[in-house]
């Protein structure tokens, strides 16, 4: 242990790099200390990557990216990219308020507002900011303003609800039961916000967005849905779950991102035209940001664009989970039960999931980082697995076969029942 010593009646300075190693290394024997994987994707060969290695280059298989679609390498969402940069150049140049309003990112905010039915959208330069801005500035914004937080909210409401410097309970993970007493408990004419995510990203399930706007409804609070893990992805149109589930006219605040269905980069809110104009005026994280380069704006939107069109995609993709849980099943390997697209393999110990994680790499030269705690909660770790539409058949044959391998060499339990 490092401390600071007494020299000569003269306190010592703290040893902050000896502290901050000490802290490092209690991570390191948690078993939970997070090493990035360099690969490279290969444009037009997704899922495949090139990792460099001291022997050379391999080709690996990505089985843990966020581009559920695939659209990081659709035609046209290269194309759109590519003519952009021709036209406009690399960088927005400023803030939207200082000279960082272009045409495409424009375009894309009108294309967002269409997606989900709401009078306008804003664009910010990632879904994170998007969370942590907007719920800050709804906290200040609304008079003696209470924020209800769904247990499971991603670290970014949490940060942004309390940035809002309001007044905040948490309700258990989609619990009506819960939420409904906790709004019964305060006056109607408070102002209250329901913040919840449509599909949880770690968990994968699913929340009641019907019924959550129906108890919304009731006790008069703003809803405010995070569809981060849900848009492109369900919906007749890719508007995400509250459109898959008839309620989105329903929601206040939609928030969604442009890194994971749409498969580019940002972050967005739609709404009415005065909560839009509000948070565009109060949220500091929007205002003192540069601008979404128009590049990434044209290819986001041309990937909006093309999967509010076409429904293959999506069917696809819910093809590729149910074979993917198929396989795990009959393998007897653990995985969580939802009716969605992400799939996590339970481990439960963060060294043994890193050793899990590890032999696939090498021996089967699959990618699946590792997710332990502070993503989700000790004793919990796992494996968290999207196939893609672009996963193919004896891809995902080889990929089961390789787990299961791994599984019994690391003598790691088995599913009862």
């Amino acid at each position: 242990m490092h401390d600071s010593r007494d020299m000569g009646g003269i306190a010592a300075a703290p040893d902050y790099a000896g502290l901050i190693e000490d802290r490092l290394d209690a991570i390191r024997a948690e078993g939970r200390y997070r090493v990035f994987v360099e690969h490279g994707r290969q444009a037009g060969a997704f899922p495949r990557s090139i990792m460099q290695t001291p022997r050379g280059p391999r080709e690996i298989v990505v089985w843990c990216s966020n581009d559920y679609l695939g659209m990081g390498q659709h035609p046209d969402v290269l194309a759109a990219m590519k003519t952009a940069v021709d036209r406009f150049g690399a960088g927005a140049g400023g803030t939207r308020n200082i000279s960082g309003t272009h045409g495409p990112i424009a375009a894309l905010e009108r294309e967002l507002a269409e997606l989900h039915g709401k009078a306008a959208a804003l664009v910010f330069g990632c879904g994170w900011l998007a969370n942590h801005a907007t719920l800050s500035a709804l906290g200040q914004i609304l008079p003696d303003c209470l924020i209800l937080s769904d247990a499971g909210n991603h670290a970014s409401m949490i940060e942004g609800i309390r940035a809002a410097r309001c007044e905040r309970v948490i309700f258990r993970h989609n619990d009506l039961e819960h939420l409904e007493a906790l709004l019964a408990a305060q006056p109607r004419n408070r102002c209250k916000v329901i913040a919840f995510e449509s599909v949880h990203s770690m968990e994968g399930d699913f929340a009641p967005v019907a019924e959550i706007v129906e108890l919304a409804r009731r006790y008069g609070a703003l809803t405010y849905l995070d569809e981060v893990h849900a848009v492109g992805l369900y919906g007749p149109t890719g508007a995400g779950l509250a459109e898959a589930q008839g309620a989105a006219e329903g929601i206040d605040i939609i928030q969604g991102t442009l890194a994971k269905g749409f498969g580019v980069v940002g972050g967005y809110i739609a709404g009415s035209a005065a909560m839009i104009d509000a948070i565009r005026s109060h949220g500091s994280g929007f205002i003192f940001t540069t601008a979404m380069p128009p590049a990434v704006a044209a290819g986001a939107l041309a990937s909006v664009r093309h999967l509010r069109r076409s429904g293959s995609e999506r069917a696809a993709l819910a093809e590729r989970a149910l074979r993917l849980r198929g396989g795990l099943d009959a393998r007897r390997i653990p995985h969580l039960a939802n009716p969605g697209h992400i799939v996590p393999v339970m481990v439960g110990d963060a060294a043994r999931c890193k050793r899990l994680s590890d032999l696939l790499l090498a021996e089967h030269a699959a990618y699946v980082q590792p997710i332990n705690y502070p993503t989700v909660a000790h004793g919990t770790e796992r494996l968290r697995i999207t196939a893609t539409p672009l996963h193919e058949d004896a891809m995902m044959d080889r990929f089961l076969d390789g787990l299961e391998a791994c599984w019994t060499a690391l003598q790691l339990p088995r599913a009862t029942g």
